[in-house]
């Protein structure tokens, strides 16, 4: 089995995805563990001392005006997880627990937080157990960390709350843990604090929705040179030089990966109407410049990502000269807004591909297909109601685009005055992810269906390819009417698995 090594300097999300994915063991380095004791010296200095230090000991943001006596202290970081694991809702699911946990467990390695290395060695032995903390939808605002979620999860470490165990079963966290020889932690000061106090749940969705959605830009890419062939439309457009002169990266690439999809083929320029087409439609002609775009802001919250990967948020944070200070580093607007910049650009790169499937289907815009690329229209409806199903997707993913940053809700007792809302960011973003896969899957299904129904020209050797895959895949074409829905799950399944992007990369080659 594949084994991540923690260090002091951060993960990458190659990592964080080994983990929440894939299931990797987890061990800490020789260095991590080293620092951890270096680190933790200094809070039991601190802790020995009569002067007051936040988290040490003190109380908790607005209570941090009182002090606490050395026999309350470690009582102070029971209480702070058990009153802190407040969240309701559904639970979230396990690969985010998962990158939730090795997230605050890559900052407690840092050296930063002051936490012992035997509560670090028991994170990670959780992890590495297949113990996955019952953690559910609502408690975060994004500030302060995701306190409710890394509080479930901390919950856990302490042998309380519940938990699910490798075989899928919810059961109390004391059971599981004692199966697996693992002793529940006991708290000491700072340590309940230090582990609930971090931008990892928002990061760790962010991680896995940059992984998807580069998939999904490549799969939009597909799809997007299918429709253009399916309505004959010109690759003109597509010319690098074109494309060179707004030297956009993005742009380009998608540009050159829906020229690659349609090399060969026998379809694209063929204006078949009574009055030839001068230009596409934007929907067609425009593609690249919008996927584009959305190509862009991935690599910025890529970036992004990478910056976060590397930090250590806590507060307060143990520096090498032996202080430890109060800081804002837990704020996650940095993360917040690109995973609402996401969410924007996945929305319009799903609504584009609704446009050219609504295209495929109207009889007077698609230039010579049936409508509705019915067998016999009239009696059969054909893909009419699936640009239904797209356009409330689409609707859907309008509404998620809404911007989670812009709100603020002041919190404990107006100590916590302005927060990011980055939980809530990353969690729409996830269902946005969702469903621009299946928009991608009805635009493929009609794309492939609006080819096969062009006879007598030969489509593009990637384009069959795609075709070829998805028939064998269980995405039936042209016919009859029939039961729509498991057609259009194959597709979403064949989308969602990375086949389609498969398919044409046999002929193609890697795409951008």
């Amino acid at each position: 089995m594949h084994t991540v090594v923690v260090g002091t300097s951060g993960v990458t999300a190659s990592d964080v995805l080994a983990v929440a994915r894939g299931g990797a063991r987890i061990e800490l380095s020789a260095e991590a563990v080293a620092a951890l004791a270096a680190a933790r010296e200094i809070v039991d200095a601190l802790a020995a001392k009569p002067d007051p230090v936040y988290g040490v000991s003190t109380g908790f943001g607005a209570l941090a005006t009182r002090h606490i006596s050395q026999e309350l202290r470690a009582q102070l970081q029971r209480n702070i997880v058990r009153s802190h694991a407040a969240g309701m809702g559904p639970r979230v699911e396990r690969e985010v627990v998962r990158a939730l946990m090795f997230l605050r467990l890559k900052t407690v390695c840092s050296g930063h937080t002051g936490v012992r290395p035997e509560v670090a060695q028991t994170m990670a032995d959780v992890l590495n157990a297949g113990i996955t903390p019952v953690v559910h939808e609502y408690g975060s605002l994004g500030c302060s960390g995701d306190l409710a979620p890394l509080s479930h999860c901390a919950l856990t470490l302490m042998g309380e709350g519940e938990a699910e165990g490798p075989d899928g079963s919810v059961r109390p966290a004391g059971e599981l843990l004692a199966e697996h020889g693992i002793q529940p932690v006991e708290l000491r000061e700072k340590e309940g604090l230090a582990l609930l106090n971090g931008t990892d749940g928002m990061l760790g969705m962010l991680v896995m929705a940059l992984a998807d959605l580069d998939a999904l830009y490549k799969s939009a890419d597909i799809t997007a040179a299918l429709s253009m062939e399916a309505l004959l439309g010109t690759d003109k457009v597509l010319a690098p030089e074109l494309h060179a002169i707004r030297p956009h990266p993005g742009q380009g690439a998608s540009a050159a990966n829906m020229l690659a999809v349609l090399k060969g083929s026998g379809l694209t320029g063929h204006h078949q109407d009574d009055a030839p087409r001068v230009q596409d439609a934007y929907s067609v002609r425009c593609a690249p410049q919008v996927a584009g775009a959305g190509r862009d802001t991935l690599a910025y919250a890529r970036l992004v990502a990478e910056r976060e990967l590397a930090s250590a948020v806590d507060n307060p944070v143990v520096l090498p000269d032996g202080r430890v200070e109060s800081n804002g580093n837990f704020h996650g607007a940095p993360v917040a807004y690109v995973l609402d910049f996401l969410a924007i650009a996945a929305a319009d790169l799903g609504s584009i591909a609704e446009r050219r499937t609504d295209r495929l289907l109207d009889k007077n815009r698609s230039h010579g297909l049936p409508p509705f690329l019915a067998d016999d229209a009239g009696v059969d409806s054909g893909l009419m109601i699936a640009q239904y199903t797209q356009a409330a997707l689409v609707s859907e993913m309008k509404r998620l685009a809404v911007p989670a940053s812009a709100d603020s809700i002041p919190s404990s007792a107006m100590q916590e005055d302005h927060v990011s809302m980055g939980w809530s960011a990353a969690r729409k973003l996830r269902t946005a992810v969702d469903n621009l896969t299946r928009i991608i899957a009805v635009e493929l299904y009609a794309a492939t269906r609006g080819i096969e129904l062009r006879e007598g020209l030969t489509p593009a050797p990637a384009s069959q390819a795609v075709i070829e895959a998805v028939r064998a895949a269980g995405v039936q074409g042209p016919g009859p009417d029939r039961f729509l829905a498991p057609d259009l799950a194959a597709a979403d399944a064949f989308v969602r698995a990375g086949h389609l992007v498969a398919a044409a990369e046999t002929v193609t080659g890697p795409l951008q």
